[in-house]
């Protein structure tokens, strides 16, 4: 068996591109394509449908234009990392705009940076989002923060790409250095409201609304987050309030600008409150605004799409239905692509047709959000597999399956791991699609890539799955180390479920379960049958690519045989270090340090007291708990059981009147949650349960930067609740986190009861 090659390319990462650069990538990937292209061609290969080297056949032979979206995005990277490696050895790239590269020690750079992305900025609405993902990872924060027009452009262009999450970490870094920029902040306010986060976007816009920020862009924003709370509240009353000042506010930015979008949004909310007269002449007025503008724009503007979103509005308002249908095919057409944009329209012609009592489905075609799939299916087989179950002859039949599938369901977002077989198809086929593609994988790259990737000597599976993780808009390393046994894979399993879920629901879409499988049991935790279970189970219609059919179709004069687990596993640990997974709470007394002698008996006595009583007498009691000093370390079976607790916990302490016992009246705690897969073991000192690994080590890192009285927990933590469907707590995004000690930067979420 020949050595196994580990490629080592140059470490570019210090490495700053001028973001002018970024303009030029399809020239240089094209370039690219088009060098390869005639190689190949000048050795005697042509064009065909499929890759055979006997025959020198190739399906990548065609002008770059007509390449897949994964194909050209691999071209991308190949020139620019070409690029980085020139200048890191020394040279310097020189053009007429920007003189000389930039690095890390360049004392000019700031201002060479500053001017070419000047041109960037211009251009913004052409660069895709994997061009906005590439301008984001490879900034330089010091040259950036000399003005916040750079971030308010790359936050509200990654926005219209229906990315929230990302477009809010741009908008808090801006906001790190111009803390008062009200763009900025109103941004930032959106990215919320989008991202699920209403009750945090509303405060946001109430400052700057009790600041005497009046502008259309406050009072609209401020509106749309009454309106979000109207929506998703169960009370009446606190709906009929929400209603009634969502409908006054859009009133009042409409009354001060004239501006048409919260012109018809005012008269959307007369409409929902039965004011209909009000709501028609509103509508009529806004139409005739909408005329005026649309004749003065051009095709490329980027207004167009809203004046003719509007236009439909208001002609739904005003009972010219068939009117309506044609403002929303233009205006369909002119936001192709543009998810967050599409989904808010629909959501208006939504309310306009459920208030006027008519029927919505002949709209829905205009508005086609893709569906949100999440991935799960078996490896190829490796050699020495008794029985076929994925032989590599079913590959091409694979992949056609998957093909014809993503397309009717229509799919435009997909997560999943990346291993050998199905995963890597699924991901290809996705890019190829020109979908977004998100990975997570159940450790490390390089051990992954050794257990689940390498099987087959001479097979080109390890580059496709290099090649699978650039295209990827996001690579998730569940954990950093492998651990023994199936837990971690079915952890993997439900990240990516719950990731996904979170996708659906900020984009209200479908979010539809896909697997390549056999129908075989008993392939273990964390294998292809046990997410298909936990799928089910959670009551999703789950569908299936019949493995075993295609092997029957494809290669009769195999046998199927019995299943075999879909992942290289070793022999399980031994019993005193079995894996688990579990969700942690930890938390800690704020200013327990400024305690006097006195007061530390009665902070036992009765702030523990407190804390000891709720974890005997909780419905949500931990299975294990441990205190040093003001330091509390609880582990649960479950995320709900953690989240409830730990709400229950926040809510005692902070009402309690830690006066009347003696102690400091703000004491309080914070409280941070994690979940992962831990060693769970009997300490051989205590004599007592307890669990080890890498993830209690995380769980301790959030608390220190969680604010007093609040509950904040890892993205792992929101990503299960979602996929186990917890519906008591709502986990809002709060950003890319620095954790305590230097543990690195992490995306972190407020935990918060939901609304009943």
């Amino acid at each position: 068996m020949p050595l196994k090659y580990k490629p080592q390319p140059l470490d570019t990462k210090t490495i700053i591109l001028p973001p002018g650069i970024i303009e030029l990538t399809e020239h240089l990937a094209k370039n690219t394509h088009e060098n390869w292209a005639r190689r190949r061609l000048s050795a005697g290969w042509r064009y065909g449908p499929a890759r055979d080297d006997e025959r020198r056949e190739h399906p990548g032979l065609v002008p770059y234009e007509e390449l897949s979206e994964e194909e050209k995005q691999y071209d991308r990277n190949t020139a620019l990392e070409t690029l980085k490696a020139i200048m890191l050895l020394g040279y310097r790239l020189e053009s007429p705009s920007v003189e000389g590269a930039l690095t890390a020690d360049d004392d000019s750079a700031p201002d060479k940076e500053l001017a070419a992305l000047r041109s960037t900025l211009d251009n913004m609405d052409a660069l895709g989002l994997a061009s906005l993902f590439t301008l984001w990872q490879s900034h330089n924060p010091e040259h950036w923060s000399s003005t916040p027009q750079i971030y308010t452009s790359l936050g509200d262009q990654i926005l219209k790409s229906g990315e929230p999450l990302l477009a809010h970490d741009v908008l808090l870094e801006g906001l790190k250095h111009w803390p008062t920029d009200v763009r900025l902040r109103q941004l930032q306010a959106l990215a919320l409201a989008r991202s699920g986060a209403t009750k945090r976007a509303n405060t946001i816009l109430i400052q700057l609304y009790d600041e005497g920020h009046t502008d259309e862009e406050t009072l609209g924003l401020l509106a749309r987050t009454h309106k979000d709370l109207w929506e998703r509240s169960a009370d009446e009353g606190e709906r009929n309030r929400q209603l009634r000042r969502a409908s006054e506010m859009y009133a009042e930015a409409y009354a001060l600008s004239g501006g048409y979008w919260t012109g018809i949004n005012a008269a959307t909310m007369a409409l929902l409150l039965g004011e209909k007269e009000r709501a028609a002449v509103l509508a009529q007025e806004v139409r005739a605004s909408c005329l005026r503008e649309l004749n003065k724009s051009e095709d490329g503007d980027g207004n167009r799409y809203w004046l003719l979103a509007t236009l439909g509005e208001a002609a739904l308002i005003l009972g010219q239905w068939p009117e309506a249908e044609g403002w929303y095919a233009r205006a369909s057409e002119a936001g192709h692509g543009r998810f967050a944009e599409l989904n808010s329209t629909r959501r208006n012609a939504r309310l306009i047709i459920g208030a006027m009592g008519g029927d919505r489905a002949p709209f829905e075609q205009f508005f086609q959000i893709p569906s949100v799939v999440v991935f799960a299916g078996h490896m190829i087989d490796r050699p020495e597999r008794a029985a076929p179950r994925f032989p590599p002859q079913l590959e091409r039949r694979v992949h056609e399956a998957i093909r014809e599938r993503l397309r009717r369901l229509n799919a435009g977002v997909g997560y999943a791991s990346a291993a050998c077989g199905s995963d890597i198809m699924f991901l290809e086929t996705l890019l190829e699609m020109g979908g977004e593609a998100h990975v997570v994988l159940p450790y490390n790259q390089k051990q992954f890539m050794e257990d689940s990737v390498e099987l087959a000597p001479e097979s080109d599976w390890s580059a496709r799955y290099e090649q699978a993780l650039m295209g990827a808009a996001d690579v998730l390393v569940a954990s950093e180390q492998r651990m023994e046994g199936g837990v971690p894979f079915e952890y993997t399993n439900l990240l990516l479920h719950g990731l996904a879920s979170i996708r659906a629901e900020q984009l209200e879409t479908r979010m539809i379960p896909l697997v390549v499988w056999d129908g075989k049991e008993g392939d273990g935790p964390g294998g292809t049958a046990s997410i298909v279970q936990h799928w089910r189970k959670m009551g999703h219609e789950v569908e299936v690519i019949d493995l075993a059919q295609l092997l029957r179709e494809e290669c009769p004069h195999l046998s199927s045989g019995p299943n075999i687990q879909a992942h290289a596993q070793a022999v399980e640990p031994a019993q005193e270090f079995a894996t688990e997974m579990i969700a942690i709470l930890f938390a800690d007394a704020v200013n327990f340090s400024r305690l006097t002698e006195d007061e530390l008996p009665r902070f036992v006595r009765h702030f523990l007291g407190a804390i000891g009583e709720l974890a005997d007498t909780s419905a949500h009691a931990p299975v294990m708990k441990n205190t040093w000093g003001d330091g509390l370390y609880f582990v649960f079976h479950s995320v709900s059981d953690a989240g409830y607790f730990a709400l229950e916990l926040c809510e005692r302490v902070g009402r309690a009147n830690w006066l009347e016992k003696g102690l400091p009246k703000d004491l309080n705690l914070r409280i941070a949650l994690h979940a992962g897969p831990v060693y769970s073991c009997i300490d051989p000192v205590t004599r007592q349960p307890n669990y080890i690994g890498t993830h209690v080590s995380r769980a301790a890192r959030i608390e220190p930067i969680t604010p007093p009285g609040q509950v904040y927990a890892s993205q792992a933590f929101a990503a299960l609740a979602a996929a186990q469907h917890v519906t008591g707590f709502t986990c809002d995004y709060v950003g890319q986190t620095p954790l305590a000690k230097g543990y690195g930067v992490f995306p972190t979420y407020h935990v918060r009861p939901r609304a009943s």
